[in-house]
């Protein structure tokens, strides 16, 4: 058949043509973009997930950099601490220097005192201007703020992380369910022969968490004396004594420890020739010992179980961190609870890719001004790090170089436990975290490059096929259309 009005192997040719000219195009946009997936009509399915990927990898390189800059802050607040710490050292030099009364002048301690309220001052200044980028580091901007927190049961309250979520404040329940007790050991005073009094003469060896003495007694001695001789020497041993009613002689004689918790101990034996008859108990009527040791507070916040210490308990878990100074009072009472707030604050980092409390981690950082530091309860009297300076109650010059060095062994501590803590969460918590999401980028990354990216081996295998087709769909094209020429052979 010979038709000249259509051209079916033309329109053919064309067609296919057209297709290969379509597909040289998309091998040619491919590698000049080296993209597989350039419009959504490329790959429909493989564009959702692509996108969903890279927005993912978009927040994951941004909580990286959010780590990173964390890191910082850290670091800088860390080595602002540092020097706060030497500053301390130096301080504690200086109040020892001061005790040594016997071979240092009244005018060598003023001196001491002056140098002390220089590096006080210095701790202070450097509490007021330690920074990063205009963000005050420790004075005590990046604290957590409390409210309603009941200061006759509660000493201190130092919060180390709070999680809020969606609430505007926490809620702190503190309840004893253990209370705190000091070592103690009971002399009966009612000895056959010699009620309220030694029978006989004796020696007697006493021991406790800061020293060992011995005293020696002659025989009717009463109780209260022995409990007077203990008293002078408490500070020596850690260990005081009293009659069990102050009035009776024959009520016995109770020897504590002058502190609460595990850590303390009392420990009274006979030692010598002469005192058979004395004996000591752990209680009045109860087993008979030489040596009892104390008893750690035992509470629960909300709902957890704290870990005590003495009158100290603490907490931390994920949502709360809190480490709390209970008043004698309060840790020997049992059943009560007590609550305080937590109202804001704190330093809150954004260490992952979404924005919700399980990827953001928040830590205090308290003020190291000295008017916060070093807080000890001496006498049923808070007393701070600002209290060693000239004029205050613990300065050199007023002679309570124990109470200044008393003071100062907190202040340290206190700032030792913050360089831990923040020296712990970079380590443990920033930088592990940094460390996984860039693995996570890595396979991330490796998901996007393999549903977005060009195989270039493979595009340009197919644009040489392509090349080729074109080439011979021309040349179809063109003997196609002269086929119909051949109809004038008919005309003849």
């Amino acid at each position: 058949m010979a038709r000249i009005n259509t051209n079916i192997p033309s329109l053919i040719a064309q067609t296919r043509l057209g297709r290969t000219t379509n597909d040289l195009t998309t091998r040619l946009q491919r590698l000049s973009t080296g993209l597989r997936i350039n419009r959504g009509a490329d790959d429909p399915a493989g564009l959702i997930v692509s996108e969903r990927l890279r927005s993912e990898l978009k927040g994951i390189r941004q909580a990286i950099t959010n780590s990173e800059r964390a890191s910082s802050v850290i670091a800088t607040t860390e080595g602002y601490l540092a020097e706060v710490a030497d500053l301390l050292n130096s301080v504690k030099g200086l109040v020892v220097e001061a005790a040594n009364t016997g071979g240092v002048s009244k005018e060598e301690i003023e001196a001491n005192q002056l140098q002390i309220d220089s590096a006080l001052d210095s701790i202070t200044r450097i509490s007021n201007t330690a920074s990063f980028a205009g963000l005050q580091l420790l004075n005590g901007s990046l604290d957590y703020l409390t409210s309603g927190v009941p200061t006759a049961n509660i000493l201190d309250a130092r919060i180390f992380t709070a999680e809020f979520g969606n609430n505007a404040n926490v809620a702190v329940n503190v309840e004893v369910i253990s209370s705190a007790q000091t070592a103690q050991l009971f002399l009966s005073g009612n000895t056959a022969g010699s009620p309220g009094a030694l029978l006989s003469s004796l020696t007697i060896e006493l021991a406790g968490n800061i020293g060992v003495q011995t005293l020696q007694f002659t025989s009717g001695t009463t109780l209260s004396a022995v409990a007077s001789a203990v008293n002078m020497l408490k500070e020596s041993t850690g260990v005081s004594a009293s009659l069990v009613d102050g009035a009776d002689q024959t009520s016995g004689l109770v020897f504590n420890s002058t502190e609460y918790g595990s850590e303390q101990f009392v420990s009274v034996r006979r030692i010598g020739q002469g005192g058979s008859f004395f004996s000591m108990a752990d209680a009045q009527g109860g087993n008979i010992t030489t040596r009892d040791t104390g008893v750690d507070v035992t509470a629960i916040i909300n709902g957890a179980l704290a870990t005590g210490k003495g009158t100290q308990v603490e907490l931390n878990t994920q949502s709360l961190g809190v480490a709390i100074e209970l008043s004698t009072a309060f840790a020997q009472t049992t059943g009560v609870q007590q609550t305080f707030q937590i109202t804001g604050g704190g330093a809150e980092f954004q260490l992952g890719p979404s924005i919700n409390a399980v990827q953001q981690v928040g830590i205090g950082v308290q003020s190291v001004a000295t008017s916060r530091l070093g807080g000890t309860t001496l006498g049923g009297i808070r007393f701070f790090l600002d209290s060693i300076k000239s004029g205050q109650a613990n300065s050199l010059i007023s002679g309570n170089a124990q109470n200044a060095s008393t003071i100062l062994d907190q202040a340290i501590t206190d700032l030792s436990v913050t360089r831990g803590r923040l020296g712990a969460f970079e380590r443990n918590t920033v930088q592990t975290n940094i460390r996984s999401l860039q693995i996570g980028v890595e396979n991330l990354a490796a998901s996007e490059s393999k549903i977005r990216d060009a195989d270039f081996a493979d595009e340009t295998a197919q644009l040489a096929r392509t090349q080729v087709l074109q080439q011979a769909g021309t040349a179809v094209l063109a003997t196609a259309n002269a086929l119909p020429q051949t109809v004038l052979q008919l005309l003849g």
